[in-house]
């Protein structure tokens, strides 16, 4: 496994220096935050990022996320325009040594939390969801309440621009179903796969986080037959899964752990999020530590399951508990993301040495 770290660029207040100090510590993993969703990120930035993340021996070969236009979701006209940029933010990143591009399909809403600070019995805090919270605020409650709740600070898959156009976009979604949205990602995928693959760039789709329906809105990768059918449209070696098991997770029906055996035999993992949630009831559930007895699942199974496999690509632990007083963006302090590395790492040593 090559440990990674989720990291948000020079205004994020973890500093790169500290990343480094984490123990087997591979790389970063970020994106050019700054560049809004549709436009081509330039290669001058790129080569910048490159250079300040090697200054502290740490490795760049995954971008997360090249966000996918609403435009091409929605399969509008313009979609053809955002495509060919999204081509051209592609080169660029293969001039500067990316090996995987993460991205998701969901529709307006990236993940979608009703709490971004709900305080656990050890008084750590961490990201929520409560579906019967959920029936009784309208989609511009949420938005308000979680920019009140972030302090303002931009969460990533929040952007301002996208949610201040909310009424538009919903009435825009009325005429997209399941089924739609399919033929939508469809469209998309057969046209940036083999281009990518030609850069020998993988392309790594991220799961629908909840796995299941917000607002009414459409939501598609959600189970491992909706995964089987993303590698289906375009068989590929760059047409691939960013698997994670905190946002497949809330659905008790999704066994992660034959999921996992069954695409990493097929090399079809490109990229893993490994961490842990607590169900709480059918649709509610709380992000928790990594360790198993914490959550719901099991993260030994989960990565014996990847040891077994002999997985070699790029993990991270995801999200985290904001702990020890800690203060910044919710779910992506240091602390308890750098104990989840330790504990992912922990696991994976013994699990590999016994086999010995």
């Amino acid at each position: 496994m090559k440990m990674t770290f989720r990291w948000y660029g020079k205004n994020d207040k973890i500093p790169l220096s500290h990343i480094a100090q984490i123990p087997n510590i591979d790389g970063i993993v970020t994106s050019l935050i700054n560049i809004k969703v549709g436009e081509v990120w330039p290669l001058e930035e790129l080569e910048e990022l490159k250079k300040e993340v090697n200054k502290y021996n740490l490795n760049l070969e995954v971008i997360e996320s090249v966000n996918v236009h609403e435009d091409i979701k929605l399969g509008l006209k313009s979609r053809d325009l955002y495509i060919s940029n999204y081509k051209k933010t592609l080169d660029n990143l293969s001039k500067i040594g990316i090996q995987t591009v993460c991205y998701n399909f969901m529709p307006i809403f990236d993940w979608t939390r009703t709490d971004l600070a709900k305080v656990l019995d050890d008084k750590s805090t961490v990201l929520s969801f409560d579906n019967d919270e959920l029936k009784n605020l309208s989609a511009n409650d949420l938005v308000e309440k979680l920019r009140n709740d972030s302090s303002d600070v931009e969460i990533p898959g929040w952007e301002k621009e996208r949610l201040d156009e909310l009424e538009n976009l919903f009435k825009l979604y009325e005429k997209v179903d399941e089924n739609k949205l399919w033929e939508n990602l469809e469209y998309f995928l057969k046209e940036i796969i083999p281009y990518s693959q030609n850069l020998n760039i993988k392309m790594a789709i991220h799961p629908d986080d909840p796995p299941f329906s917000i607002f009414g809105l459409p939501r598609i990768i959600t189970n491992e037959k909706a995964l089987e059918k993303v590698l289906n449209i375009y068989p590929s070696i760059s047409n691939g899964l960013a698997l994670c098991t905190g946002s497949l997770g809330p659905n008790s029906d999704n066994d992660l752990v034959s999921m996992i055996r069954k695409f990493a035999s097929q090399n079809k993992i490109h990229f893993a999020h490994i961490r842990n949630i607590k169900r709480i009831s059918e649709k509610s559930f709380h992000e928790s530590s990594h360790f198993s007895k914490d959550g719901s699942l099991d993260l030994y199974e989960i990565v014996k399951a990847y040891a077994d496999n002999n997985f070699k690509g790029h993990v991270r632990p995801d999200h985290g508990r904001m702990i020890w007083g800690e203060k910044g963006m919710p779910g992506y302090g240091l602390y308890d993301r750098a104990l989840g590395i330790t504990y992912l790492n922990g696991l994976y040593e013994a699990i590999t040495k016994a086999k010995k």
